[in-house]
Order: structure tokens, then C-alpha cells, then sequence
């Protein structure tokens, strides 16, 4: 078989990477994504490495399990066509896309396999490529492999809180008992023939190692960020020379999951209106915001159009402040990283990996479940003193991560067999 006989040993060659997301260019979506997509082109530009990629579409105008390829950025993307009404099971494991996966990668043959988001695609993956003699890295980046509801929120909206999570104790969330037991324990044995697990924070690793996934291959890889550009700080200096008010700034969406209700009771209590505010528009059909009434929140707000990383700074060169309330223990946090790299302000939950950094106001963080009420004297300080911005944060760039995972698959590929 043509993906157990690659030469790994030769110096002229360097590896070829095979990554499997969910989603990838030209279909991005996420922050999982946008970091699977930046660390595999900097693996290509600065390192010289061969990546391809496997994802899913939903086409409805595609035959079912049909692969279509795209080339982007010096990276070929194979897409799976998902159809609709799959079953329960077929979302975690699917046999029909298993046999696509072969398929393509002893056609590929990839030196080492990277699994991001599995969603979909499924878990059985790693038992494929285990068997076909390749090393497997796995990068968790959300609650998928511990909770079917992927974010571990209950029925009600509110976080579930479990630390350990025992499956024993999901049965008021779960609609049958029998077959979330059975995708609770697949994907542990899945998981645990990877040769590696990594976490994008401490809060993620050791949640999920207290919870039996990662015990024995799990570490933690921090993602990057998408850095300022060169001409950025000179653009928000003149926008805030411009404009001496204070700018908010929300990504998240009209989520109760990400604190919309909170920020948006704080906004209409608020007994003042020398500010002004962004709402980003993140989906992909501009959909988010276009039921919201917004008119009873006080001060100057826009709706903002979703951004990529060519824009990104023109969105953040915008806001002081970027609100960040989640409801949940998120894994990492990648918009607060993206602020404070800025010289950005952060208002933020206590809401797990989103924690760990060097930023300011990590004595003020609001605790999950705080009301508008709490917020409201951090907006008033802010708006009180508008033009104390912070510095900016030393954050890792995606460059720097792209070379933390060639420092994870260099003893992988060295102990390869040719």
C-alpha cells in the first residue's frame, strides 16, 4: 500500500502533512477553521511542507458522498458531500465517508494525518489511518468528544459545569440514554489511538484528562492569531484622534450561549450615549442580527460585516472595547487574543481557556451567569475614562504555532518505518 512506503528519512523531501477539518477554504467557518487555514499556510510558506486537505459541503445539487477538489494558496482541498438526514451515529462515525477517506489517502499518501473539528466527518478516522500505518495527531478545540451538545450547555442554555464529565450524569440533557453512552465510549477508544492529543489551553487538557480523554497523549498547543498589520496602529490612532468616543465591539452573535441578552439589557439601562458600537454580522447569509431591535440600546451602534483575515484589522482599528461575555468554558478564546494584540480593551466572563493570558482586567472578569447589572459598572469606568487604552499583549502569530507542530510531529515522523 502506497501510504505505508513514503521515504520520511530522505533531507531533500520534506513531509506531507494530510489535514482533515470539517470546513476549509473556500467554505470557512469558525475559529477552529480560521485556525486550521492559517497554520496550514504558513506550514507551505515558511516551512516548505506539503499540506492537503479533506472536508465536508453540503450541496444539494452534489451527489451524495461525491469529493469535489478546489486549489487554493498552494493547497489542495478535497470535499466530502455531506447529504442530509443522517443518523445519530452517522454524525460521529460513517462508514460512507470512511470509505472516501481511504480512498483519498492512499491516493495522497500523507507522511502524518492532523485531524482537527471531526464533526461529521467522524471519529472513526483515526482507527482508519491507525491501521493504514500512519501517526495521527488530533487537535481538540471544543467540547465535541465529551458532550453531543458540543459546548456542554443543557437544555436550558445554561453551562452544564460537569468536572469530571461523566456520561452517568448527562441523562436530563440527553434524548437517549443508550446511544449517547455508546458515542461517549467510541469516541474515548478513538481518541486513544492517536499518537497525540492537543489541547489549545491548560482549562481544555486537564478538563478532559479528569474526564478520561488525553490521559496518556494529551498537550497542550496553543493556537496563534492573526497579528496587526503593519499600518494598523497608525489607523487606529487616527480613527481615535477622528473620534474621541469610546467604541464597543461584539462578535459573538445574538446568542444567550455568547451574552447577548446581558450586553444588550446593560446598553438599554445605561444612562448615557457618548459612545458608539459594533455588531459584527458572522454569518455567512447575514441572518444574526436581522431580527434584532437593537433601537432601545443607548449610544451610536452599526452593524459591521463579517471580516476574514485580510480585514480584520480594519474591523478592530474600529472599537476600544471588544465584549466578550460567554456563557460558557470556552477552550481558548481567539477574539480576545486577536483584541489584546491590538492595544484593545477586553470585558470578559471568567469562561475557562479564554483566561489564560497576560492581558489587563483579569481581576475584573465577570463570572458566568453575571446580569446586566454587573456589567454596567465596568462600562461606566471605561466610559468614564475613554482614553486610558491599554498596551498591547504579547500573542503568539500563527507562524509561531505552525512551528510548535513541527516540533510535535518531528519524533512522529522520525520514528516511522519506510
Amino acid at each position: 500500500m502506497g501510504s505505508g512506503m513514503t521515504d520520511t528519512t530522505s533531507p531533500a523531501r520534506q513531509p506531507h502533512v494530510l489535514l482533515v477539518n470539517i470546513y476549509y477554504a473556500p467554505h470557512s467557518y469558525g475559529g477552529a477553521t480560521r485556525v486550521a487555514e492559517a497554520v496550514s499556510r504558513c506550514l507551505v510558506s515558511e516551512h516548505g511542507l506539503r499540506v492537503s486537505v479533506i472536508s465536508a459541503m453540503c450541496r444539494p445539487e452534489v451527489g451524495p458522498y461525491a469529493v469535489l477538489k478546489c486549489h487554493s494558496q498552494g493547497i489542495d482541498n478535497y470535499m466530502i458531500n455531506m447529504p442530509p438526514g443522517r443518523s445519530y451515529e452517522e454524525m460521529y462515525h460513517n462508514p460512507q465517508v470512511m470509505t472516501r477517506l481511504r480512498t483519498l489517502v492512499e491516493d495522497l499518501e500523507p507522511d502524518i494525518v492532523h485531524l482537527h473539528c471531526l464533526q461529521e466527518i467522524g471519529a472513526g478516522t483515526i482507527g482508519m489511518l491507525k491501521d493504514l500505518g500512519l501517526p495521527v495527531v488530533l487537535s481538540v478545540h471544543d467540547f465535541w468528544w465529551l458532550c453531543e451538545r458540543q459546548f456542554m450547555l443543557r437544555p436550558d442554555g445554561h453551562y452544564c459545569g460537569q468536572d469530571p464529565v461523566r456520561i452517568a450524569a448527562c441523562q436530563g440533557c440527553v434524548a437517549d440514554m443508550g446511544r449517547a453512552r455508546g458515542r461517549f465510549e467510541f469516541l474515548k477508544r478513538q481518541a486513544a489511538r492517536a499518537d497525540r492529543i492537543t489541547f489549545p489551553s491548560r482549562f481544555a487538557l486537564e478538563l478532559h484528562q479528569r474526564s478520561g480523554l488525553g490521559q496518556e497523549n494529551g498537550l497542550v498547543w496553543e493556537n496563534g492569531v492573526h497579528l496587526p498589520g503593519p499600518d494598523f496602529f497608525q489607523a487606529q490612532a487616527r480613527r481615535r484622534a477622528a473620534d474621541r468616543r469610546l467604541a464597543f465591539g461584539f462578535v459573538g452573535g445574538p446568542s444567550p450561549l455568547k451574552g447577548w441578552p446581558v450586553i444588550r439589557a446593560a446598553f438599554e439601562r445605561i444612562g448615557r450615549t457618548d459612545f458608539t458600537g459594533y455588531l459584527v454580522e458572522g454569518s455567512l447569509n447575514e441572518s444574526w442580527w436581522r431580527d434584532q431591535n437593537i433601537s432601545r440600546m443607548q449610544g451610536e451602534w452599526h452593524i459591521y460585516p463579517r471580516y476574514d483575515s485580510s480585514t480584520i484589522d480594519d474591523f478592530y482599528a474600529r472599537i476600544d472595547v471588544l465584549l466578550f461575555l460567554s456563557q460558557w468554558k470556552e477552550t481558548f478564546g481567539l477574539t480576545v487574543r486577536e483584541a489584546l494584540a491590538r492595544g484593545i480593551r477586553v470585558i470578559q466572563t471568567d469562561s475557562g481557556g479564554t483566561t489564560e493570558h497576560d492581558g489587563p482586567d483579569k481581576h475584573r472578569m465577570l463570572r458566568i451567569g453575571d446580569g446586566p447589572d454587573k456589567l454596567l459598572p465596568l462600562l461606566e469606568d471605561l466610559l468614564n475614562t475613554p482614553h486610558d487604552h491599554p498596551a498591547p499583549v504579547p500573542v503568539a502569530s500563527f507562524g509561531q504555532q505552525a512551528a510548535g507542530f513541527l516540533e510535535i510531529i518531528r519524533p512522529l515522523l522520525a520514528g516511522r518505518k519506510g
